[in-house]
């Protein structure tokens, strides 16, 4: 199969924290993520408050937008923008709390935990 026409997009919906970007990178060398894949931002249903993050290694897909993040490729796909255009992606590594931390303006609520929210 093809690899689908993917459109690039120069200034990313998101932003990622120094700390996030090197924690992510030293994820992609301890788990020999392959050449051609990026870190997939988005959102799926479910979680305690209706919407849940997603973070994964994937290849591009066709509703996908491309971004380049401090050297990082980002893939989002072009329907879940209106879900985390705004938001920052930070990694914690304190005593009281360790992983990834989403500050999403378009979140009207979020469950405790920080991992899903909801816009309504």
């Amino acid at each position: 199969m093809e690899n689908p026409v993917v459109e690039t997009v120069v200034e990313s919906p998101i932003k990622i924290t120094e700390n996030a970007i090197k924690e992510i990178k030293n994820i992609i060398v301890q788990k020999n993520v392959p050449e051609g894949y990026g870190l997939r931002v988005g959102v799926q249903g479910g979680g305690c408050s209706g919407l849940s993050y997603q973070l994964g290694f994937d290849k591009p897909r066709e509703h996908d937008n491309q971004y380049i993040v401090n050297e990082l490729l980002v893939i989002i796909d072009k329907r879940h923008l209106m879900y985390i255009a705004g938001m920052e992606i930070d990694f914690q590594d304190g005593l009281n709390a360790r992983g990834f931390t989403f500050n999403n303006p378009n979140a009207k609520s979020t469950c405790g935990c920080g991992s899903s929210f909801s816009t309504k």
